[in-house]
Parts: structure tokens; C-alpha cells; sequence
């Protein structure tokens, strides 16, 4: 593999990085950038693409290994539905250095023509709504309720928005994928779906969320609140049961702590618990395992199959690549995988951001609208937008 050896720094890798012909994925671990395409993993013949994506991958790196092919490595984006199209590729070149660091936030100095909510502020507060209803009737325990923004800003260039997500969230999954056609899946989640390394195991999930308070006393009163709330603990003890159900067949040792922990991102408080372990088969890659967990409780809902229904029927877009999965996996199995929140997706007309929040029984339909408000912060922040445009 072409690599960067480990004196490189992440800001001459996001320096380096250029939308539409290379793919760039930061972690607390390092900084990867992929460039180039030499070979893209073919889509799935399946209705499930998520049955035989591992098997389509580890295909496309033996071509790689057989053609003499340097780099050993796909990286790319899988979608939510698993009907849509992935984009995942082996690179003609891979760089890596280190872990991105706080640094000056730099905004974008682009030109937004208009900003269109997708649905309206009060569609969404209907839909969610109506998802109660549903919930009271049983005909599900949960379900992720997302909402879009649409930026109108023709010649949009996501490459500084990728470099102040880094700089602004260092111990976020920054990421910034070519998508092909000239569009572009850029963010900064803070949601870690699972990492291998050797035999070692780490998925992180995220669930119950509340807004940052803007003075430290406001701040802190925000998160104690949060980790005493009957409600998003439940609705994070299910999640984190999910996880470690998903995660055990494959592993002879797995360590779920009893509580969750305060996790904090620079516009929100989440309820965080940090799953370890080993696995028991190392033919098993940190991408079988992400295709195991995903989707999680945390973006679809509960029970699966009846949640995907519900977004089918109450959400007024496609999600696309948004809360899917966004990383790497090598030759070796070992990789890292973040849930694809705090997003977006370019085009050459504008871009598209996403939000959700977890709808349940007794669930408010106007707090579950400040919740997504709030987390699109992060990538409003980045844009140079105000909050009070999306309103």
C-alpha cells in the first residue's frame, strides 16, 4: 500500500484533498486519503445489497492483489436502504497520517441562493405526530424521523467545509467520499459503528441526545439532565442491546459497560457507550460486522423491518447515503466505520443536509424538532449559516 508515513499531518492530507477525485475519512486515529479510482466495487445484483457486499469487496481487493495493485484498501459509502446503490472503490493511491487537531474554525465563504426545509417545520412536527399514533397502536417501539435542508448555491465547493468540520470536531469521523457525477457525502459524525484492528473490536453507539447550553452553567445542568432522563436512557439501552445482539456471534469476548456516558460533539449532548471485544474468526472484516449492525435502533428504529416501513411512509425524501456507513476496510479485515450523521450530500446546483431524532412512545413533536434543528448546527456552523436560517 502507498502510504504517508506517520510524520505527515492531517492538515497537509485535508490540504491534499479535492472533491470529486479523492475520498478523505479522519478519525481519533488517523487521517486517510484515498485518491483516484482504480477499480469500483460492482453493485449487487440482490435486492439486498447488504447480503453479498463483503463478498463484492473482498472480490475486488483479490483483483487488486492479482493485478499487483499497491493499495489494498476500499473505502467509500454505504447507503441506508438496502436496495440502493453503494459507493465503495478501490484507490489509485492511499495516504495516511495523523489525527486531525482543533484548529481556527474555517467557514465557507460560498453564496446560498436559498435554504428550503424538506419537509416544512410543521410536516415534520405532523409526521412525528402521526409515528406517536402509530406507536400507541403497536405497530412499532421506535422509529428515526429525519427531515432535510435544501441549500440552493450553484459552484458549491465542499472541500473548506470538510477542512472546518475537522478542525472543529478533531474527535469526530470527518469525512468528505466522491460519489461520482460530480456530487460529493461530506460530515463529521460522532458516531463510531465499529472499528477491527487485529482481532480487537470497537463499535461506540450513540442514542438520547440533547442541545448544547450556551454558558458552561447552562452546558453542564443540559448533560446531567440528559443522563438522568427515563426516556433517552431507555431509548439508548435499546440500541446498545442491539449493538452487542448484532455483535456477539462473531466474537468469544464482548464487554458492554452497564451505563452510558455523556459524549459531547461542539452542538450536542449524546448518551455514548463504548462496546469492546475479540473476534473469535479473523476472516471476519469490520465491514461484515458493519453490514451486521446496520442499520442500528439508533437511525431506523425498532422493530427494524416495521421502523424502515414507517420512514418509507412518513419521510418526504430519500436518504440516500445519509445514516448509512462511511469508511475503510483493507485486505486484512481491519477497518473503521461511522454512522453517517451530521451530513450532507453537493451537487453542482447546491447541497442537502440531514437531521433526525428517535420518535417513541410520549415523544413531543415540537422538542423533536429543536432536536434536529439543533444537530444540524454542525454542519450549519461549518457553512457559515445561522440556526435562525432553518428555522
Amino acid at each position: 500500500m502507498t502510504t504517508v508515513s506517520a510524520a505527515s499531518t492531517a492538515a497537509e492530507l485535508l490540504a491534499g484533498y479535492r472533491p470529486g477525485s479523492s475520498t478523505l475519512f479522519t478519525s481519533p486515529s488517523g487521517t486517510l486519503l484515498a485518491e483516484g479510482e482504480y477499480f469500483a466495487v460492482p453493485q449487487s445484483g440482490r435486492r439486498d445489497g447488504l447480503a453479498d457486499l463483503s463478498r463484492r469487496v473482498d472480490a475486488v481487493l483479490g483483483v487488486a492483489e492479482a493485478a499487483g495493485h499497491e493499495v489494498r484498501t476500499v473505502v467509500g459509502a454505504v447507503p441506508f436502504a438496502p436496495g440502493a446503490p453503494d459507493r465503495l472503490v478501490v484507490p489509485a493511491r492511499l495516504r495516511r497520517g495523523s489525527a486531525p487537531v482543533a484548529t481556527p474554525a474555517e467557514r465557507s465563504s460560498f453564496r446560498a441562493d436559498k435554504v428550503r426545509p424538506v419537509p416544512e417545520p410543521e410536516q415534520y412536527a405532523a409526521a412525528v405526530a402521526e409515528a406517536v399514533r402509530q406507536i400507541d397502536a403497536g405497530r412499532y417501539t421506535k422509529v428515526v424521523l429525519a427531515r432535510s435542508l435544501r441549500v440552493d448555491a450553484p459552484g458549491f465547493d465542499p472541500a473548506p467545509v470538510v477542512r472546518a468540520l475537522a478542525g472543529r470536531e478533531p474527535g469526530a469521523y470527518t469525512f468528505g467520499v466522491d460519489l461520482g457525477g460530480g456530487r460529493t457525502l461530506f460530515g463529521a459524525s460522532p458516531e463510531l459503528l465499529v472499528a477491527r484492528r487485529g482481532n480487537r473490536i470497537t463499535a461506540h453507539p450513540l442514542a438520547g441526545s440533547a442541545a448544547r447550553g450556551a454558558t458552561p452553567a447552562e452546558d453542564a445542568r443540559r448533560a446531567a439532565t440528559l443522563m438522568r432522563s427515563e426516556k433517552d436512557r431507555h431509548e439508548h439501552a435499546v440500541v446498545v442491546e442491539a449493538v452487542a445482539d448484532a455483535l456477539r456471534p462473531f466474537c468469544d469476548q464482548l464487554t458492554v459497560p452497564p451505563n452510558p456516558s455523556p459524549v459531547a460533539t461542539a452542538t450536542m449532548w449524546h448518551l455514548g457507550t463504548m462496546v469492546t471485544g475479540t473476534v473469535s474468526d479473523p476472516s471476519v472484516s469490520a465491514l461484515t460486522l458493519a453490514t451486521a449492525l446496520h442499520p442500528t435502533p439508533a437511525v431506523c428504529g425498532t422493530p427494524t423491518a416495521a421502523a424502515r416501513d414507517a420512514i418509507t411512509e412518513l419521510e418526504e425524501f430519500e436518504r440516500g447515503f445519509y445514516t448509512g456507513a462511511v469508511g475503510w476496510v483493507d485486505a486484512s479485515g481491519d477497518g473503521e466505520w461511522a454512522v453517517t450523521i451530521r451530513c450532507a450530500t453537493s451537487d453542482e446546483d447546491g447541497l442537502d443536509l440531514y437531521a433526525g431524532a428517535g420518535v417513541v412512545a410520549g415523544s413531543d413533536p415540537q422538542a423533536e424538532l429543536a432536536e434536529t434543528t439543533a444537530k444540524l448546527g454542525t454542519m450549519l456552523a461549518a457553512l457559515g449559516l445561522e440556526l435562525d436560517d432553518v428555522a
